[in-house]
């Protein structure tokens, strides 16, 4: 409940910070639009475009629009993480050479792979999608190796002499035991992918939130650039604490990394 009032009134100052800029005379309305009350009678204010671009559907079809994109390349960049980072805990030749490779790729943005992807995909779904499995591929494949490798030896040694290998021994020994750094994985990973399908979006996506960002940067509205912006921290937010932050909470009770309150 504190953290609840803290949270609200932290915004709420904001917000009136915000509108007093916006309102001082110190920037131009169409660079420095006030949030919700318009500085003359029917202008613009972020929470109107927000609204207006909801109600005729311009930002739902972005937003599933980015979603889908994300989601496909997210699934994509987990499973080859898990493979790759198996595969680098297993085997010590594939760590010296594929282990070593992916920590030189974690280090390179994925926006500075966009004119590969051009030239390799075109402009349109094929690249953007590339730049979100490249950016979230390596931070996935680090964790799922650093999960695999701490896995306690004595767990492996109970499970072979009761008869467990291969495939058999990965599901039901290698991967729970795992869990915790996989979780953290899965949410560093989904905001290395939030930011590449973004940037991938500004530079060369039609349709999604990134092409409104881009649309709204051409024409000068910036009131329209900040109500994108808006959804994305919603959508990011929600996530991050509905969904990973709540799944590492639980796995971190489960196994006793944490107290329960």
């Amino acid at each position: 409940m504190v953290t609840a009032i803290r949270r609200t009134v932290f915004v709420a100052a904001i917000i009136a910070i915000w509108e007093i800029i916006s309102k001082s005379g110190f920037f131009p309305t169409f660079l420095f639009p006030p949030l919700i009350l318009p500085n003359d009678p029917g202008g613009v204010t972020v929470v109107g475009t927000l609204i207006n671009g909801i109600a005729d559907g311009r930002m739902l079809t972005a937003t599933g629009l980015t979603l889908g994109r994300l989601l496909i390349g997210f699934a994509i960049a987990i499973s080859l993480g898990l493979l790759f980072g198996y595969l680098i805990a297993r085997y010590k030749w594939v760590d010296d050479t594929l282990g070593f490779l992916v920590t030189a790729l974690q280090s390179i943005p994925s926006i500075v792979w966009f004119p590969l992807a051009i030239v390799w995909f075109g402009l349109g779904n094929a690249s953007i999608l590339f730049i979100v499995t490249i950016g979230a591929t390596w931070t996935m494949t680090v964790s799922a190796s650093t999960g695999f490798k701490n896995v306690p030896s004595l767990y492996l040694n109970v499970a072979r002499t009761l008869g467990s290998s291969g495939t058999h021994l990965v599901r039901t020994v290698v991967l729970p035991a795992s869990v915790p750094h996989l979780i953290s994985g899965l949410r560093m990973a989904w905001a290395f992918a939030w930011r590449a399908i973004m940037a991938g979006e500004l530079l060369g996506g039609s349709g999604g939130l990134g092409y409104l960002l881009n649309m709204g940067r051409s024409l000068q509205q910036m009131d329209l650039v900040l109500s994108v912006m808006i959804i994305i921290g919603i959508i990011g937010t929600l996530m991050d604490n509905l969904v990973f932050l709540r799944a590492e909470r639980s796995v971190q009770k489960k196994w006793g990394l944490k107290p329960s309150l």
